[in-house]
C-alpha cells in the first residue's frame, strides 16, 4: 500500500529535497542541486513565487520506506490573467513502481479538482523560469544545473496513466570551435550599420545590475507570444538576481543597445556547473565552495540560458551581434562546447536563431498533460 504524506515541516521538507539523491545515487549522469537553495525554493517567506502561486508538496511511502515525491502548484497569475485552469506538478521523482507514480498523480489531479482546474501539466515549476520536462532522450549525456534528470522509465509511467505530451522541447549542443567567424563578422557590421546598434560587454557585477530590469522587461516582451508564459514579477527579479549572481560570471553576458540606449537584445551564458555540482554533493562546505569556483574560472562548457531579441529587431540579424562577442569570448576563454537549454520544438524563431552554429540535439524532453473530469 501507498501512503502519502503533505511535506509542511522542516524535516519533511529536507526529505522531499534529499530523495533524489538515494534515487540517482551513482549516476554520472544526474546533476544534483545545492541542498539549501532548494530547500529555500519551498520557503514561503524566501520565494517571492509564493506571492502569485500556491504550492502542496507530498511525500510517498511503501512500508515506510520513501518511494517518492511530488510538487502540485496552482501558478494564479496564469489562472487568473490568463484564464488557463491549470493544474501544474514539478519536482516529481518516483522509484520503478506504476503504484507510486499513480498515487501521486492521482493526488495532483485531487487537488486540481478541488480546485476547479481542468487539467494538469508537468513536470513544469513555478514559472517559465523554472526547470521543465521529463526527459525522453539522451539519457546517456550529463545534465545541466537548469533541467530535471530522470529515469528512462518516467515516460512510461506517465503513459500508461493515461497522460498525453502537451509541449515537447529540444536540447542542443553546439561545437563552438567550428563555428564559421567570418559569417557573423560580416553580418554584426551590416546590422549594425543598418539598424545603428553597438554591443556591450560589461565588465563587473555592478555594471550588470545596470542592465538587469531592462533585460527582464525585454524578456517578457520577447516570450509573450508563447503558451502560457506568466510574466516575472518584481519579487521574483530581485530573488533571481539574488540567487543566481553568485554563479554569473559578467564576460558572458551579452547586450545590444540602439542608439537611444535601449536595449534590444541580450544573451545570459553560464559557465557548466555540471560537473562541480557533482564533487560538491549538495553542499558548499566544506569543499564544494571551491569546486564551483573552480568551474566558473575554468570551464570549458557553456549553457546558454536565456536569449531575448525585441519584437522589432528579430529576424533581422542581430543576434550576429551576440555570436560575434561570444566567439571572441569563448576562443579567450577556452569554451569548446555550447549547450542550449529547454526549447519548445515549434519555436521556429528560435531555430532561426541557432541555424548557422551547426547544433545538434542531443536530449529531448516534454510535458503531460491529463484532463480532469
Amino acid at each position: 500500500m501507498i501512503s502519502l504524506k503533505e511535506a509542511s515541516s522542516k524535516s519533511d521538507i529536507k526529505k522531499f529535497v534529499k530523495f533524489p539523491f538515494d534515487l540517482y545515487k551513482g549516476s554520472p549522469y544526474w546533476v544534483p542541486p545545492l541542498i539549501a537553495d532548494e530547500i529555500d525554493t519551498f520557503d514561503k517567506d524566501k520565494n517571492p513565487a509564493f506571492k502569485s502561486a500556491r504550492m502542496w508538496l507530498f511525500l510517498a511511502y511503501k512500508e515506510d520506506t520513501l518511494v517518492g515525491r511530488v510538487a502540485a502548484i496552482i501558478n494564479t497569475l496564469e489562472v487568473e490573467k490568463q484564464n488557463v485552469k491549470k493544474m501544474r506538478f514539478g519536482w516529481c521523482d518516483f522509484v520503478d513502481d506504476i503504484e507510486v507514480s499513480k498515487a501521486l498523480i492521482e493526488k495532483v489531479k485531487d487537488i486540481g479538482r478541488n480546485e476547479q482546474m481542468d487539467h494538469i501539466e508537468g513536470p513544469i515549476g513555478f514559472s517559465n523560469l523554472d526547470k521543465v520536462g521529463v526527459l525522453t532522450e539522451g539519457f546517456e549525456s550529463l545534465g545541466t544545473m537548469v533541467t530535471w534528470y530522470n529515469h528512462p522509465y518516467y515516460q512510461s509511467h506517465y503513459e500508461k496513466m493515461g497522460l498525453r505530451v502537451e509541449k515537447e522541447y529540444v536540447e542542443n549542443t553546439m561545437p563552438t570551435q567550428s563555428a564559421d567567424p567570418a559569417f557573423f563578422v560580416r553580418i554584426n557590421k551590416l546590422v549594425k550599420k543598418r539598424y545603428s546598434l553597438r554591443e556591450v560587454n560589461v565588465k563587473n557585477k555592478a555594471e550588470l545590475l545596470q542592465y538587469v530590469d531592462p533585460m527582464f522587461d525585454l524578456l517578457d516582451l520577447t516570450y509573450a507570444q508563447l503558451a502560457s508564459y506568466a510574466p516575472i514579477s518584481n519579487e521574483q527579479r530581485e530573488y533571481i538576481k539574488n540567487r543566481f549572481l553568485s554563479f554569473v560570471d559578467p564576460e558572458f553576458i551579452k547586450f545590444v543597445v540602439d542608439k537611444d540606449d535601449r536595449l534590444v537584445a541580450f544573451a545570459v551564458v553560464l559557465p557548466s556547473f555540471a560537473e562541480a555540482l557533482q564533487k560538491a554533493k549538495g553542499s558548499l562546505f566544506p569543499f564544494g565552495w571551491y569546486h564551483l569556483f573552480k568551474a566558473r574560472k575554468n570551464c570549458t562548457r557553456a549553457i546558454f540560458y536565456l536569449i531575448g531579441v525585441h519584437p522589432e529587431y528579430q529576424n533581422k540579424g542581430v543576434t550576429a551581434i551576440i555570436f560575434n562577442q561570444y566567439y571572441k569570448t569563448f576562443n579567450k576563454r577556452g569554451i569548446t562546447t555550447g549547450i542550449r537549454t529547454p526549447e519548445l520544438s515549434d519555436n521556429t524563431a528560435a531555430r532561426q536563431i541557432w541555424k548557422h552554429v551547426q547544433p545538434t540535439v542531443h536530449k529531448r524532453r516534454c510535458t503531460y498533460r491529463l484532463d480532469i473530469p
